[in-house]
């Protein structure tokens, strides 16, 4: 299935003599999902969208397909799809847990302490009802602070509850037993109970948390590339801690924030584009303080990557873009929250629409299907390359930020239209939901 027995790949990067390329009438692809990526594959030139049953070159496939079919489907060497089998080790919220913790760890043996702090970016997280006794010992040293219980395998904000009392957790816990009992109908459901993090950077009186996007070709060796662009994804409501059931205050999810009752989707979302948050901060605290937070944004992606890079089965077929959420606190200090295997492609503005479009047309160019690349690349369209079997440098000197010492090649909200940018900011800085 999905071969084309023509036409000879080599390298990692699919790319192959001219007359090999000049041999490929068109590139055959399917789509699991019917929002921009369908745009953006149909749109692609040379590029055919295939009946469910025709063979295919790229697949854009939704995690369900992989869990079923890949241990049973043939590819040819340059056959492409969207995910790596066991991509949970990274994006399912207890994984990512076992796998930091045990990444911390072997840095702490073979590095030092100090080194191993560089993964102190993720909230203290006990898989429940697994660590429950671990957990109910952390919780009785600080009483009356507040904590977040998250299913492990949901998305979009549901099943999420803060709490303050164990009362809460042991009523929870006995749900989980009744649904034990039952387990041959309906099996149990895994949550992480997380250190809320009770002080976030906040705009306008609201919190909110950053979507940043990586893309990983390979994991052995480890070749990632960030993008560019991003967004500041803010509540409906001004943050306070006297409230915590309320999802409108302490959720930025839009799958939450849409439903609230006065939710206008001409704001676009309450979404603020990356570069007019780094402008704000840099306006508000100085371009120093505002480097070296994305640069602790760059420790967390290479890091997050690190710890799975010996668990995640790199197959040479596949690839991801992931979406990265990270939560800023009133010290710029960032905090990972999750990492998702399936960020949403579903535009919820005109300006959303068109990063993810850039981003999905950026993101098939390094795929390369079409073989047009080298290899050699540190920048295609908005991605840069991060790392490449080691650290990549940034070399850019018109950049208005230190640049002292080796700095990674990120140019995270950046853009070189900064007229245009500060334009766009000083109309929208009073209110971020008029973005």
């Amino acid at each position: 299935m999905a071969k084309n027995k023509n036409i000879s790949y080599k390298g990692p990067y699919g790319y192959q003599k001219l007359k090999e390329r000049e041999g490929r009438a068109c590139i055959r692809f399917k789509c699991a999902l019917t929002n921009t990526i369908l745009d953006v594959l149909r749109q692609r030139p040379g590029w055919v969208e295939v009946k469910e049953e025709g063979d295919w070159d790229f697949y854009w496939c939704d995690v369900r397909w992989l869990q079923e079919n890949f241990d049973h489907t043939y590819m040819d060497d340059h056959v492409r799809i969207s995910h790596f089998r066991n991509h949970y080790e990274l994006t399912r919220k207890n994984y990512i847990v076992k796998n930091l913790k045990r990444f911390r760890k072997q840095l702490e043996r073979d590095s030092g302490k100090l080194e191993a702090t560089k993964c102190d970016f993720f909230p203290k997280t006990f898989e429940m009802p697994s660590e429950y006794h671990l957990f109910v010992e952390e919780f009785r040293k600080n009483p009356g602070i507040t904590w977040i219980m998250k299913p492990v395998a949901r998305s979009q904000g549901r099943g999420i509850f803060l709490f303050r009392k164990l009362k809460d957790v042991i009523d929870w816990r006995k749900d989980g037993v009744r649904l034990d009992d039952q387990k041959d109908e309906i099996p149990v459901e895994n949550y992480v109970a997380q250190r809320y993090i009770e002080n976030p950077y906040l705009i306008g009186g609201r919190k909110f948390d950053l979507r940043v996007y990586v893309l990983v070709m390979s994991y052995l060796p480890l070749k990632a590339w960030l993008y560019r662009d991003g967004f500041a994804r803010f509540s409906n409501t001004r943050f306070t801690l006297n409230t915590i059931d309320d999802h409108y205050v302490h959720l930025t999810n839009v799958a939450v924030q849409k439903t609230a009752p006065d939710y206008d989707p001409e704001k676009q979302g309450c979404k603020w584009m990356i570069q007019q948050f780094r402008l704000y901060l840099t306006a508000k605290h100085g371009a120093e303080a505002v480097e070296g937070l994305f640069a602790e944004m760059d420790n967390i992606f290479i890091k997050t990557l690190q710890s799975v890079q010996k668990v995640i089965i790199s197959d040479k077929h596949c690839f991801e873009l992931y979406g990265y959420d990270i939560l800023i606190d009133q010290d710029l200090k960032p905090w990972l929250l999750e990492v998702n295997a399936s960020p949403s492609l579903t535009a919820s503005s005109q300006e959303d629409y068109e990063l993810k479009t850039h981003l999905l047309e950026d993101t098939l160019n390094i795929v390369d299907m079409e073989g047009r690349l080298t290899g050699k690349e540190k920048r295609v369209g908005g991605f840069d390359l991060i790392w490449n079997d080691g650290p990549i440098s940034r070399e850019d000197g018109n950049l208005d930020t230190p640049m002292n010492g080796f700095v990674a090649n990120t140019h995270l909200g950046y853009n070189n239209d900064r007229k245009k940018q500060l334009k766009r900011l000083y109309k929208s800085i009073q209110t971020p939901q008029k973005v």
